[in-house]
């Protein structure tokens, strides 16, 4: 199965204009270029036109197609400053301030996408994820009744009775240290979400994971995660949510159904809710190494709309597929 290229099909369909402000990043111009010539996204990079240029070069990069915008150079600046100081007024942020501010490409990227200039943003290949993140926490905010975001990654497994077809969600993986009991709830419904626009999971069937299975073990930990089950039936009875469950009985059969009897998702479960980012980076990692699954993302979650982080170690073939990710994201 290759699942990235099902997706950029997906993007094809509908193309999105995703803006990367990382615009004299070479990885990030290489991949602009080859994201024009597949034909699934527009793409506006930022910064100087010179060093863009200059970039491109460097990089063997063919800019024909692709938008340059200088953030400071820009009919939008101006306009952009006085929204973003405004928003931020009872922060102490003043119209010099939000200037400044403006300059930032990061920044500059983020208001267009709140403005509906784009639909999401790129970008880390050379800045750090709290950078990534807080201009868009502090414009985009997170999605109604949504308190946090995190990070899930789309795992691709050669067994097909793995997840849906071989296609899993775990999350949160990259972004919260701890999660509440409401928090946990929120990251079941985001991960569905991503299951089914992404992973193209018709059902997502959530397991929230923890060292006990249904009461098997007594501890604060664990009736943190059953009453993160208890919020998330409540909260959207919509969804198959079932938990506290540990990893076998969330996956094999036999265990699921001898350790919770009846449950419409142990032994069945796609979507994998982890109680910290311990346990889930973890996960994920052991699995991808020693499972020889495929991990896609981090795919950031709860966004209002569409901004998502890279590594600062990714490769032009990341930030191509992030790119295509982005895009099917609502």
């Amino acid at each position: 199965m290759n699942l990235i290229a099902t997706i950029k099909e997906k993007a094809k369909a509908d193309v999105k204009h995703i803006v990367l402000p990382e615009g004299t990043e070479k990885r990030t111009v290489k991949a602009a270029e080859l994201i024009t010539k597949e034909g699934f996204a527009k793409v506006t990079l930022l910064g100087d036109p010179a060093a863009v240029s200059k970039a491109a070069a460097e990089a063997g990069a063919d800019l024909a197609g692709i938008a340059v915008v200088d953030p400071a150079a820009s009919p939008d600046f101006q306009g952009f400053a006085d929204s973003y100081c405004k928003m931020r007024e009872s922060k102490g942020m003043t119209p010099e301030k939000a200037a400044e501010t403006m300059k930032d490409p990061l920044y500059f990227g983020v208001m267009m996408v709140y403005s509906g200039q784009c639909h999401g943003m790129v970008a880390g290949a050379e800045n750090s994820t709290g950078n990534v993140l807080r201009p868009a926490l502090q414009i985009i905010k997170t999605k109604p009744g949504i308190s946090s975001v995190s990070g899930a990654f789309l795992m691709i497994s050669d067994n097909p009775q793995l997840g849906d077809n071989g296609v899993s969600v775990f999350a949160d993986c990259a972004v919260n240290p701890t999660l509440t009991a409401e928090q946990m709830a929120e990251v079941a419904f985001c991960s569905a979400e991503t299951a089914k626009e992404l992973g193209g999971i018709a059902e997502p069937k959530i397991a929230l994971l923890s060292f006990s299975t249904k009461g098997s073990a007594s501890h604060e930990r664990v009736d943190k995660v059953a009453e993160a089950v208890k919020i998330a039936q409540e909260r959207y009875p919509e969804l198959l949510v079932d938990g506290e469950l540990q990893m076998d009985a969330a996956v094999v059969e036999s265990v699921g159904q001898s350790k919770a009897p009846g449950s419409k998702v142990a032994g069945f479960a796609n979507v994998f809710v982890f109680p910290d980012l311990d346990s889930g980076n973890i996960a994920y990692k052991a699995v991808q190494r020693w499972g020889n699954a495929e991990a896609i993302g981090p795919i950031l979650q709860g966004m209002a709309k569409p901004v998502n982080d890279l590594s600062r170690g990714c490769s032009i073939e990341d930030v191509v597929n992030t790119v295509a990710l982005v895009c099917c994201q609502q």
